[in-house]
């Protein structure tokens, strides 16, 4: 079965007196794939823009925009619509054997092809952060997907889901040592832990569905924003959904819209204003991702 869904996602900054505005760019659209196809989209803002689109050199969808006129408040209001079949976990696959001990052993072709993804990017002067991810192995033969259970589990036992307006990542030493974070904090943490102990490993930017909005029990930290996490690299299976903030590894909740080597190539809004420091006021987002339908298995 696979669920229709609709994304809201809507951005207000606010200025004192009118500014001018550089070019602004916004990953929004889900990634097309096995897991989603897009219905509909569409791109508004409150100031006239010229809008197009490209493609990143990691298939990232990014909407452009270019703005010719001031304005003292500009609104984003990015729509999308479709069908998502949801993320299998780990269970689902087979995995090749070499994927199932610590370290998992990958080909010449895929470490070419992951080297991005396998190199730690974050720094470690006091080798806390590689201290911490060994922590996670038991013996020499342990499995893969028991130390990514054990640190999905230990985010949620240790640490303290908090909110910031700030913009960012905290490095991961910085969440290591404080045990708190917001979702991009826990995924950045996570990536680089994992990447220590030979994962391939990459941030991903994306939506939440909170099924709570539909009458569901319990609710999910993130929702009501863009959120983060990550995926592992695992052959048998590919690339893997883990998201520390909720301990989710498989549903239709991870709606993936970015993937990059770390969080700064997976920004969901940016841009440039030009004016005084003082002016900018601060920016609101509201993001609304609905469940409108179902789509039914028609496999005999």
């Amino acid at each position: 079965m696979a669920i229709i869904g609709k994304i809201s996602h809507v951005t207000t900054y606010r200025y004192a007196k009118p500014v001018t505005f550089g070019t602004h760019r916004a990953m929004f659209l889900p990634r097309r794939g096995a897991s989603a196809r897009l219905l509909d989209w569409s791109a508004k803002t409150s100031i006239p823009s010229k809008i197009h689109w490209i493609s990143d050199a990691r298939s990232n969808c990014v909407t452009v925009m270019d703005f010719n006129e001031p304005g003292s408040e500009l609104t984003f209001i990015f729509e999308v619509s479709g069908v998502y079949f949801g993320i299998s976990g780990v269970e689902a696959f087979p995995l090749d054997p070499r994927a199932e001990e610590v370290p998992v052993q990958y080909t010449p072709d895929e470490w070419t092809d992951l080297a991005g993804y396998l190199r730690p990017h974050a720094e470690d002067a006091d080798g806390s952060l590689a201290a911490w991810a060994k922590s996670f192995v038991a013996g020499d033969q342990d499995r893969a997907v028991d130390v990514l259970r054990r640190m999905l589990r230990i985010f949620r036992d240790d640490f303290l889901y908090q909110a910031r307006d700030e913009e960012g990542t905290q490095s991961p030493g910085e969440t290591l040592r404080s045990r708190s974070g917001t979702c991009r904090d826990y995924a950045w943490l996570m990536i680089e832990a994992l990447r220590r102990l030979g994962f391939a490993s990459r941030f991903v930017s994306g939506y939440l569905y909170d099924g709570a909005v539909d009458g569901g029990a319990v609710g999910l930290c993130g929702a009501g924003a863009t959120h983060a996490w990550l995926q592992v690299f695992l052959p048998g299976a590919g690339w893997l959904d883990y998201d520390p903030t909720n301990q989710i590894s498989a549903g239709f909740d991870l709606i993936p819209v970015a993937v990059a080597r770390h969080p700064g190539q997976a920004i969901p809004l940016a841009g440039s204003w030009f004016g005084e420091a003082n002016d900018y006021l601060g920016m609101t987002v509201n993001v609304a991702v609905e469940k409108i339908g179902e789509v039914p298995d028609l496999r005999m």
